[in-house]
Order: C-alpha cells, then sequence, then structure tokens
C-alpha cells in the first residue's frame, strides 16, 4: 500500500492533480468555549421542553423557548434559532432510527431508554454556524 500511495504521489503532481485530505481539530478560545457550553447547556434545556410538552417541530419549539434561552443562557438571535434547530434534528434522527428498527423493537431496553428521557448534548459537542453568526 505505501509503495503504491508513493507512486500515486509522484504522479499527480505531473498531472496537474493534487488533492490532499487533512484531518484537523480546531481548538475553540476560552471565549469560544463559553459560549459553546452555553450552547449545548440551552440545547438540553430546549431538549427537556420538547422532552415534556411533546412539541418537536422547529416553530412550535421555538415560540415556547425562543426568549427563555435568549434570557436564561445569553445566547444572541442566531445561536438561540440554531439551538433550537439543532435539537429538532436530534428528535428527527431518534424518530428515524426508532422507525428503522435501529434501536431494536418497542421491547427492547435500547428502544425504551431512548423513548423514556430527553436526548441530552455534550458540553463540547459541536455548534452549527453559519455567516451570519459569523458576521
Amino acid at each position: 500500500m505505501c509503495a503504491k500511495f508513493a507512486r500515486m504521489c509522484e504522479v499527480l503532481p505531473r498531472l496537474g492533480v493534487v488533492k490532499l485530505v487533512v484531518q484537523v481539530k480546531l481548538l475553540p478560545s476560552p471565549e469560544q468555549a463559553a459560549t459553546l457550553r452555553a450552547c449545548n447547556q440551552a440545547a438540553d434545556h430546549v431538549s427537556q421542553v420538547a422532552f415534556e410538552s411533546g412539541v418537536k417541530d422547529r416553530n412550535g419549539l421555538q415560540k415556547l423557548v425562543y426568549a427563555d434561552i435568549k434570557a436564561t443562557f445569553g445566547l444572541s438571535a442566531q445561536p438561540a434559532v440554531r439551538v433550537v434547530k439543532k435539537v429538532v434534528d436530534a428528535y428527527g434522527a431518534l424518530a428515524a432510527n426508532l422507525q428503522a428498527g435501529r434501536l431494536g423493537g418497542p421491547g427492547a431496553k435500547r428502544y425504551r431508554k431512548a423513548i423514556g428521557s430527553p436526548v441530552t448534548f455534550r458540553p463540547e459537542a459541536a455548534q452549527p454556524f453559519d455567516d451570519v453568526c459569523l458576521s
């Protein structure tokens, strides 16, 4: 495999094709890390509200929690909206996995555990950002 890779590294640049795939880990600054933790705490809160109320659509959930998460967690408008979307997407993925049988049938322990508690988010879990967040 190494010889084949070395040969490709010699040939591709001569053909004018260079493709390099690199895996990197971006480390947030302390301020960014604090915002990331706040976003994930807010996501846990929104998930709890969604679980208890049964509201799992974006518009309905946003009406319930938007002002609360902005005030409680100190988030600006765009991160607050992205937190709600993150939670809605997590519940959508859970529903798809349940429907596809990836967590077993309704009697399975994993299935019961998944539907018996709200979705949770790790403190350092990724938070989606878009160009509005970065401007």
